[in-house]
């Protein structure tokens, strides 16, 4: 099919287009009716992030939704960024940017194609089933150019899935390798079954951080749908308000996108909540998708001893079980999720850069840094939680 055909175009809010054409390319497995595969690149979660103020003016996320047409139709679309700053990306380049202006450049603005504030792994380059190889080709061409055109210094691909990363580097894209820490549902019927596939060690450490975290006086329950309410988000903002200013200065996301979420996307999340006596003092936002929970958020007015494994990890993991579902992502680091089951797993990123000198230094660079993560991965991997089999059991 002639390339000259497809029509690119950079759209700066989402309502100039409809749920219905985005969501075809977003996430077409859910045209009738099922899940996407994650909820984050659906019109109604960025538009939610948009028209909650959380990206747009003063945020240094501006919308510039990267959209391709074949004969009018939109067979392609990346939810892309104006970066005025490396914050909310969790996939960090800020080593980056200092070289390149000490070396007299100027780094920001960038485009990222993204999820803000969201490390979760999903599809990023998001295209029609029946043309992917073209729409995959006009968004990276696309992004490359517009970079190109307007000076700026990089384009930044960030959480893709592996398909896509193998794909970008065919077209010329750098490579980059991060990890995370993920669940998996080896088939277990219940939280007894996980725990049986656990070292002795591990298994009664859990046991015992499990009986810990519900002896703080109250009740924990996991909520979804119809069964949240108004006041419940009003409680969680309260946690989210903690956690954020702690950990990043100020919270990413606005009040208005709990709102919004409340009254777009209740099908779309699982909140734990931690009550006693009616009064709610901790919580946990996920979201979720066809195969995979996504733990998000936590945040507590009171410390309980291990009531953050609790919600965080082993609710979820409960919750994955009872749902069927193969996976969980419990956001970005943290090495202590090893001993509770979840396994170091490689993510993915991709990346170009307009400088030609710079651009060598940062593949040589991410070279180093791929081996080193694999390497890491393997021997992270040999000291999890899991019960060695016995030669015995390998026959």
């Amino acid at each position: 099919m002639d390339q000259a055909q497809i029509e690119v175009r950079v759209l700066s809010s989402l309502d100039q287009i409809g749920a219905e054409d985005w969501d075809a390319c977003a996430c077409p497995e859910a045209a009738r009716g099922g899940r996407p595969l994650d909820p984050f690149t659906t019109h109604r979660f960025l538009l939610a992030l948009e028209l909650s103020g959380s990206v747009g003016p003063g945020t240094g996320w501006r919308p510039q939704y990267l959209t391709a047409y074949l004969d009018g139709m939109l067979i392609a679309a990346a939810p892309m960024y104006a970066k005025s700053h490396s914050q909310g990306e969790y996939i960090f380049d800020h080593s980056w940017a200092h070289a390149y202006e000490q070396a007299g450049g100027r780094y920001y603005p960038k485009l990222q194609i993204a999820v803000p504030f969201t490390p979760a792994t999903g599809r990023r380059l998001l295209v029609r089933p029946g043309y992917e190889g073209i729409g995959m080709s006009a968004l990276v061409q696309g992004a490359v150019q517009l970079a190109a055109d307007n000076r700026v210094s990089s384009v930044h691909v960030t959480f893709c899935t592996e398909d896509e990363a193998r794909a970008g580097e065919q077209m010329g894209l750098l490579h980059r390798a991060s990890q995370q820490f993920h669940w998996l549902n080896d088939g277990y019927r219940d939280f007894g079954g996980f725990l049986a596939a656990l070292s002795s060690r591990k298994r009664k450490n859990i046991r015992k951080e499990r009986a810990q975290a519900c002896a703080f006086g109250g009740e924990i329950k996991t909520l979804t749908g119809p069964d949240l309410r108004p006041e419940h988000w009003d409680a969680f903002w309260v946690f989210y308000q903690d956690t954020g200013s702690r950990k990043w200065g100020s919270p990413y996301l606005t009040r208005e996108f709990f709102d919004i979420v409340h009254h777009t996307m209740a099908d779309d999340v699982a909140l734990v909540l931690a009550e006693r006596h009616g009064q709610p003092i901790a919580g946990a936002l996920n979201f979720v998708g066809r195969e995979t929970l996504f733990g998000r958020y936590w945040g507590a007015i009171e410390h309980h001893p291990c009531l953050h494994f609790e919600l965080c990890y082993y609710r979820a993991i409960d919750f994955a079980i009872a749902k069927g579902l193969y996976r969980v992502e419990a956001g970005a680091q943290g090495e202590h999720k090893l001993a509770r089951g979840y396994l170091p797993t490689q993510t993915h990123s991709l990346h170009w850069v307009g400088d030609s000198g710079f651009a060598d230094a940062v593949a040589r660079y991410l070279e180093a840094e791929r081996a080193a993560i694999g390497d890491e991965i393997e021997i992270l991997t040999d000291y999890g939680p899991f019960r060695k089999s016995t030669p015995e059991e390998q026959q």
